[in-house]
Parts: C-alpha cells; structure tokens; sequence
C-alpha cells in the first residue's frame, strides 16, 4: 500500500526553510498541558489519518459524480458521503482530550473502523476497473482504518 503523505508542517522554533513532515495533530498533543491515558503517537496518528480519509472520500464523491455512470456508483458516492462524516466527527472527539468518555470515544472509533471497511471495500472494486480516484480513496480507507483498529487496541489494553 501507497503511504499517503502527511501536511508539512514547521517544527517549533525553525526557521521557514527548516520545514518537516510532522503532524499537527502530535505537535497539539504535546503542547496538552495534562496527561491522557492514550499513546500520544497512535492517538496522532488515527486523528492525521481521520483527516486524510475524510478529505479523500469528499472528493472521491464529488469524483464519482463526475463519471459517466453515476447510476452505478451510487452507493459508493453513499458510503463516501457518510465515510466522510464519521471520520471527520470522530477526528475532532479524538482531538479533545480533556475529561473525555472513553465509552463514547471507543463507539465512535469503531464507527470509523465500520465506516472505512464498507468504503474501502465499494471503492477497491471501482479502483480495480481503472477509476483512479477510487484506487486513493480505498487506501486512505484502510490507513485510517488501520490507524483506529491500532487505536481501539490501546484503548481496551
């Protein structure tokens, strides 16, 4: 599988030129002023690769409306559609950490883990049949799903 490249960020204190490929997503977590009971490395990395979905399946969407046989592609435009929502909703759980409920937290996770599956799956047989975007689309799927199976491990370890 294609690893998807992260935002470039700078690393605090650089210079403009000094830029990294680093997470915003680990750089707020370890500016957090309290401690949390998750592995801040695996907790960026399922908010990074959320958002990464999320903006994949927006736009495989908006692509898969722009092929010919849209008719045939309903119910991946849906699970794009609701792939999108899921990630994005559990992205900003997952970025608050203060006196959070690991019940609904842990919910949420596995959503996303349900939600990225069932698109991954519709878009891997598109992407199979040459259309390009959903070939990207199902890899951010099973990184993302992937990133928050890692996670629901931690999570009930």
């Amino acid at each position: 599988m294609t690893e998807i490249p992260r935002e470039r960020g700078r690393v605090p204190g650089s210079t403009m030129d000094e830029e990294l490929d680093v997470s915003y997503a680990k750089q707020m977590l370890d500016t957090y002023p309290r401690s949390f009971n998750l592995d801040a490395g695996l907790l960026a990395a399922a908010i990074d690769a959320l958002a990464d979905c999320g903006q994949a399946c927006d736009a495989c969407a908006d692509a898969c409306l722009g092929e010919q046989d849209v008719a045939n592609l309903v119910k991946c435009v849906r699970l794009n559609l609701d792939c999108a929502d899921v990630c994005a909703t559990t992205k900003r759980v997952l970025s608050r950490q203060t006196e959070y409920d690991a019940n609904v937290t842990r919910a949420l996770v596995q959503a996303c883990v349900a939600s990225c599956k069932a698109c991954g799956d519709e878009c891997e047989q598109h992407g199979e049949h040459g259309m390009e975007h959903c070939r990207v689309c199902a890899e951010a799927c099973r990184r993302c799903e992937q990133a928050c199976t890692q996670l629901l491990e931690a999570m009930n370890a």
